[in-house]
């Protein structure tokens, strides 16, 4: 008899606690092989293929395409061993994906004493090995019993009528309201719902989580927000019959318009603008460049050797080698700020992200190292970077830790802007278009070819004085870039 095994939506690491189904890769009745990818996800950092890491036959789906659903949850339960789904031959060597016995089809384990082997809850790319070891989650005292989740908030197997019928791990709220005395541990695992709540003044142990096991997870803490800020206000005393000013056609006003989720890219964006704004005191000084030269330069750069020179250079590529120059002089701008120790952290590595737009939204790659390669390489990764973001195939890991970011909004045919600072860092510098003006050269009015620099900057790390001497070094290698010779 087959085993059927339960396969839970993996930790997808950087601190991801959840992700929207995208797309179902597999359908209910077909084999799957260990490591085969079952279902493509969204989280807030990049689009992903989850891979299975049991061979057998799907027998239940959790999730409609479009369901968020937190880490841990079922997505899929598979049949392991010998199966026969319809309209196919048996499977032969099914089996090598679990140990032997027998199952329930929600349990998630194998018969004690028999471990089911596999590659473990791992991403594609990221390397198989052996199942990781889970942590026992520790109930506090004073939390009463998990109460057994609703049909609505509980995921629901779809698919085939003939997939088994599966007890789902709790799902439900908890009530969680605990004596100020009491002792223990409270029901959260990720540091940042601990950080959310503590921003936001929540108290912890008075929320119910909607997790297993009364998991406290950051769409609870969430709701808690939204719930204290709409919370009701005393309204001024209005005679009888008389309607208060403004209220007119309000609540028609609020059945209309188009609600569009923040979820994904554009949820994790919405809260990483979000918060700096809240914790940067950011101000941005710009000024104009003559990119004669540097557009020369980089003709010159690309005609030089041949067809078979290699890949050109990018405008882009030598911009960011220009500031990783400037980043070499001004090391304030490297930076982060550690609140809790009052302290600025200078980083040793220029990790360059660049801004990306695409059809999923706008996303930050990160360039690794970039204080350590030229302008062809730097050129090469932003190449792949975009190819990869555009095709949505984005690893989490090349989306976070930057130190510096560089935008190029001129691609939008704009001149200036004043750039949000990508939290946790603390500098960004903005390139509008590059376009003939009228400029004084060498003592002469003509036609040249001007760009606006602009850089926001947190005003903690440094004064005016370094933010300055920052930009002024970068639009002097743009109108000389012979200057970053000096440097190479």
């Amino acid at each position: 008899m087959p085993q059927v095994l339960e396969f839970k939506l993996p930790d997808l690491g950087e601190g991801l606690t959840e992700a929207q189904i995208v797309r179902w890769l597999v359908e209910v009745g077909d084999v799957v092989a260990i490591d085969q990818p079952v279902v493509e996800v969204e989280t807030a950092k990049a689009m992903v293929e989850v891979p299975c890491p049991y061979g057998g036959v799907v027998t239940a789906r959790f999730g409609e395409e479009g369901t968020e659903l937190p880490v841990g949850s079922p997505l899929l339960t598979v049949a392991v061993g010998t199966a026969e789904p319809s309209g196919s031959e048996p499977l032969s060597g099914a089996g090598s994906g679990a140990g032997s016995g027998g199952s329930g089809a929600g349990s998630g384990a194998a018969v004690a004493g028999s471990e089911p082997s596999g590659s473990g809850n791992v991403l594609v790319g990221y390397g198989t090995g052996a199942p990781p070891v889970r942590r026992r989650r520790v109930r506090p005292e004073g939390l009463s019993a998990p109460a057994p989740a609703s049909n609505a908030s509980a995921p629901t197997p779809t698919g085939s009528p003939s997939a088994p019928a599966a007890a789902l791990p709790a799902e439900a709220a908890v009530s969680a309201r605990v004596a100020d005395d009491a002792r223990g541990p409270v029901p959260v695992v990720s540091p940042l719902v601990r950080k959310l709540a503590r921003q936001h003044d929540l108290d912890l142990r008075q929320l119910a989580g909607s997790g297993p096991e009364g998991l406290i997870l950051r769409a609870d803490v969430e709701s808690a927000i939204r719930s204290v800020a709409s919370a009701p206000v005393a309204a001024p005393a209005v005679k009888p019959g008389a309607m208060p000013a403004g209220t007119a056609g309000s609540s028609a006003a609020a059945s209309v318009g188009e609600r569009i989720p923040l979820r994904g890219v554009r949820g994790a964006v919405a809260d990483k603008l979000s918060r700096s704004r809240r914790e940067i005191p950011d101000a941005t000084c710009w000024v104009d460049a003559d990119a004669t030269e540097l557009m020369a330069a980089r003709a010159a750069m690309n005609g030089a050797g041949g067809p078979g020179a290699g890949p050109k250079v990018s405008l882009l590529a030598l911009l960011a080698r220009i500031c990783t120059a400037a980043l070499a002089r001004y090391p304030e701008l490297n930076s982060t700020v550690d609140m809790e120790a009052r302290e600025i952290v200078r980083l040793p590595e220029v990790h360059l992200g660049f801004a990306a737009q695409t059809e999923r939204g706008l996303v930050v790659p990160v360039v690794r190292n970039a204080h350590t390669r030229n302008a062809e390489s730097i050129g090469a990764e932003i190449a792949r970077l975009t190819e990869a973001a555009r095709t949505g195939t984005l690893k989490p890991a090349e989306l976070t830790g930057g130190t510096f970011t560089l935008n190029n909004y001129g691609v939008f045919g704009v001149d200036g802007s004043t750039p949000i600072i990508n939290h946790p860092e603390a500098a960004m510098l903005g390139v509008g278009r590059i376009v003939p003006k009228p400029w004084v050269h060498e003592g002469e009015l003509a036609v040249r070819r001007v760009v606006q620099l602009s850089l926001t900057f947190d005003h903690r790390v440094c004064d005016g004085g370094a933010a300055g001497g920052f930009l002024r070094y970068v639009a002097d290698c743009v109108e000389q870039p012979a200057v970053l010779l000096r440097t190479l």
